[in-house]
């Protein structure tokens, strides 16, 4: 994308999210992660991201390692901020949607387990 205004729905096993700004600077998100999915356990080498709770309830699993993951209880209105290199996953408790926006690397996941069979780095 090159920052014009276009809006990308991309599918996703938990839900789908959709792409509504990315630029050189920021990538703009929605989430829908549907209840009782979860994103995969992952950490960036260098994306920065914020997410913001805007509706339902979720638990959101933070930690310098995968073994070493603390659960936090998110609830509309809440936002999280992750840093490079730090682990983290979001599981739904009930229908969420997440703004996410974050630096502009799309294909800096690293996933370390998921449900879904989609370990290892990954493109968007």
């Amino acid at each position: 994308m090159d920052g014009k205004a276009s809006v990308t729905i991309v599918p996703k096993p938990w839900g789908h999210e959709v792409i509504w700004a990315h630029t050189e600077l920021y990538v703009g998100k929605l989430l829908h992660i549907k209840a009782g999915h979860a994103l995969s356990v992952q950490y960036h080498n260098r994306k920065d991201e914020t997410i913001h709770l805007l509706r339902g309830t979720m638990i959101y699993r933070v930690g310098r390692s995968a073994e070493g993951l603390v659960e936090v209880p998110l609830a509309e209105g809440e936002s999280y901020r992750n840093t490079p290199g730090i682990v983290h996953q979001m599981e739904a408790v009930t229908d969420c949607d997440v703004l996410e926006a974050s630096t502009p690397h799309l294909d800096d996941v690293v996933r370390l387990n998921d449900r879904y069979g989609r370990e290892g780095t990954s493109a968007p």
